[in-house]
C-alpha cells in the first residue's frame, strides 16, 4: 500500500512522523477469527516557506486507506507487526495533488478536506479496486483554480491510474497555451483527453477507463465526461445532471458504432459494444479503439450563489441511486450543518448503493462549490 502526496517544487513539504498512525489488532476463538481493518492516516501536511519568502500554508487534508480482513492465524497474545514502509512525498509541479495507489487488499479509501472529499469502496466479489480519483488544488498558486476527477477502470486499473495522473495536467497545459473563452476551454479539455488516450495506447495495455472531470477556473465550472461516470450539481437542492452517460444503448452512440462497422447487442439485459463493453467512450480499450472514442462531452457554467456542491461518481453509485436521491442524501451533510461533513455524505451514498445490491466499485467525490464563488 502506498500513498503519494505531492507539493509544488517551489514549496518543499515536510511530514511529521508523529502525525502518522498505524494500528491493528486481532483476536481469535476456537472456530473463527477476525482482524480489524488496518488504517494509515495522513493529516496536516505543512508547507515550509519557499525560497522567495512566500508564506507557508497548511494542508487540511486527511487521507485514510483501509484494508479488508486478512486470513492469517492469530494467538491470544498480540502479534508484532513490522514497521510500515516509509511514505514517499515526491516533488511535482502541482500545488496539492492527491492520487492514492489503491492496492489489491484495500477495501476502502477516503480523503477529506474543506473543498473536496472522496470515498471509494471496493465492490463485493472483487479482488482489486479499479476506481481512482484526482484532486489538484491551488493550481498556479490560485485558490480558485482546481481540477477534480473520478476514473472508473475496467480490465484492470492501469488505464485509470494513467488517466488520473495525466489528464488534468494535459488539460491545464492546453489552457496555458490558449486564450480565454468558452470554446478554448472546451478545446483544451478535448485535447487533454485525446492526448491522454494517445499516450496510454502506446503502453500497449488493453485496459480502459471511464472519466468524469471538473475544472474550476476564473469562476467557471467546466464539467466533462467520457463513459458512464457522472457529474450531478446541487442547485439550491435541485439535482441537475451535467453529463450524459456514454453507453451503447444511447441512440446516437449506437448509430456511431454501427456506422463504423461495429455492433451493439443486448447481453442479459445490458447493451454492449461488440458483445463486450457496456460503455462506448473512454480512455484506452485498445482492442475496441475503432469504436470506443476518448472524445469528451463538456459543459461550461458560471458558478452562481445557488450552486451548492458537485457530486462526481462512478457508475457503481449511479446504477443504484438517482440524481435527486444523491443530492437529497448528501445535502444535509454539505449545506444544512453548522460544520459540514461531505465525507460522511460520500460514505452514506456509497453505503446506500451497496445496500441496494451494487457489486461494483463505488467512488463518490463531493466538491463544495461555495469555496469557488
Amino acid at each position: 500500500m502506498s500513498c503519494s502526496v505531492a507539493m509544488a517544487a517551489s514549496s518543499p513539504a515536510a511530514f511529521s512522523p508523529s502525525r502518522m498512525t498505524h494500528s491493528s489488532s486481532s483476536s481469535s476463538s476456537s472456530s473463527s477469527f477476525k482482524t480489524s481493518p488496518e488504517t494509515l492516516t495522513l493529516t496536516h501536511l505543512h508547507h515550509h516557506p519557499s525560497s522567495d519568502g512566500s508564506p507557508s500554508s497548511t494542508s487540511p487534508f486527511k487521507s485514510r486507506f483501509g484494508r479488508g480482513s486478512s486470513s492469517s492465524c492469530s494467538s491470544s497474545s498480540s502479534l508484532k507487526r513490522k514497521r510500515p514502509a516509509r511514505i514517499d512525498i515526491p516533488m511535482i509541479d502541482a500545488a496539492l495533488s492527491l492520487v492514492p495507489a489503491m492496492m489489491m487488499g484495500e477495501a476502502e479509501v477516503e480523503m477529506d478536506g474543506p473543498r473536496c472529499s472522496v470515498y471509494c469502496k471496493r465492490g463485493r466479489k472483487r479482488l482489486a479496486m479499479e476506481d481512482r480519483y484526482k484532486a489538484d488544488l491551488d493550481l498556479d498558486g490560485d485558490s480558485q483554480f482546481a481540477f477534480f476527477g473520478i476514473f472508473d477502470g475496467h480490465g484492470g486499473s492501469k488505464a485509470a491510474d494513467f488517466a488520473a495522473e495525466n489528464i488534468g495536467k494535459h488539460i491545464v497545459d492546453e489552457l496555458r497555451k490558449g486564450s480565454d473563452g468558452e470554446s478554448n476551454v472546451e478545446g483544451a479539455v478535448r485535447n487533454g483527453y485525446l492526448k491522454t488516450d494517445s499516450e496510454f495506447l502506446k503502453e500497449e495495455i488493453g485496459s480502459g477507463t471511464c472519466c468524469v472531470t471538473a475544472l474550476v477556473s476564473k469562476g467557471d465550472l467546466v464539467v466533462s465526461n467520457a463513459g458512464d461516470c457522472r457529474a450531478v450539481l446541487s442547485a439550491s437542492g435541485t439535482a441537475e445532471a451535467l453529463t450524459s452517460d456514454h453507453k451503447p444503448s444511447r441512440e446516437d452512440e449506437r448509430e456511431r458504432i454501427e456506422s463504423l462497422g461495429g455492433f451493439v447487442d443486448n447481453c442479459r439485459g445490458v447493451w454492449r459494444l461488440q458483445g463486450s463493453l457496456a460503455v462506448s467512450r473512454g480512455i484506452g480499450d485498445s482492442l475496441h479503439k475503432q469504436w470506443v472514442i476518448p472524445d469528451p462531452e463538456t459543459r461550461v457554467l458560471k458558478i452562481e450563489p445557488g450552486f451548492e456542491f458537485l457530486v462526481l461518481a462512478s457508475d457503481g453509485l449511479w446504477d443504484k441511486v438517482s440524481n435527486q436521491e444523491a443530492v437529497d442524501v448528501a445535502r444535509p451533510f454539505c449545506v444544512d450543518m453548522h460544520n459540514p461533513s461531505p465525507l460522511h455524505a460520500c460514505r452514506k451514498l456509497a453505503e446506500l448503493s451497496a445496500s441496494r445490491g451494487s457489486v461494483d466499485d463505488i467512488s463518490v467525490m463531493i466538491v463544495q462549490l461555495k469555496h469557488f464563488t
